[in-house]
């Protein structure tokens, strides 16, 4: 069973993607964990975009500026290390309000037990399968919504954001593509 599965079997929303990289798993593997996405002007731009609604808010009720750091793999929680080829990151939220709605969640133990009303989880699941030419790269998104009321309200927030969404994670499989098949500068 993958770990995603572990995590959350039952959803009503994902995305996938996968793309071959031209290096062993772990070192794939590696470079996922590595990953900021905070270097992509384009994911910048797009959490720019995503929050402006929050931040205008903000400046038009003449509150203090002191919004969160912009949104980012940061307020994921990673949710277990116990597998070499596999990682999941999970979330718990409104995503669908403007400040995203988050609730904290500390460990994979909570992110399962976690099961209130309005209150949707999501889980982003990277697994590194060898192949003869190295590793298939597969990323999944998926989403939980506990009831209708939260069904109704995510329903048009993701279809929303799927596209940028999907265009993110291809951009990430590209940037983790890229950081294992440059040449080693150790090697000759």
């Amino acid at each position: 069973m993958a770990l995603i599965d572990d995590y959350l079997p039952a959803y009503q929303f994902s995305e996938r993607h996968s793309r071959p990289i031209a290096a062993a798993p772990e070192r794939v593997m590696a470079a996922v964990a590595a990953y900021r996405p905070d270097n992509d002007r384009f994911f910048a731009a797009m959490i720019g975009l995503r929050e402006l609604p929050m931040r205008l808010s903000a400046r038009l009720s003449g509150r203090p500026a002191t919004l969160a750091a912009p949104f980012g793999l940061a307020n994921f929680t990673r949710l277990d290390e116990r597998r070499a080829s596999e990682m999941v990151y999970g979330l718990v939220g409104r995503f669908w309000r403007r400040d995203f709605g988050l609730v904290a969640i500390p460990d994979g133990a909570a992110f399962r037990a976690f099961n209130e009303p309005g209150v949707a989880k999501l889980v982003v699941g990277f697994a590194a399968k060898r192949t003869e030419a190295g590793t298939l790269l597969a990323t999944e998104t998926r989403v939980h919504c506990p009831d209708r009321a939260a069904l109704r309200r995510f329903a048009p927030y993701w279809y929303l954001i799927r596209p940028v969404s999907g265009l993110i994670r291809q951009r990430m499989l590209a940037a983790v593509q890229r950081a294992c098949e440059r040449p080693d500068p150790g090697q000759d």
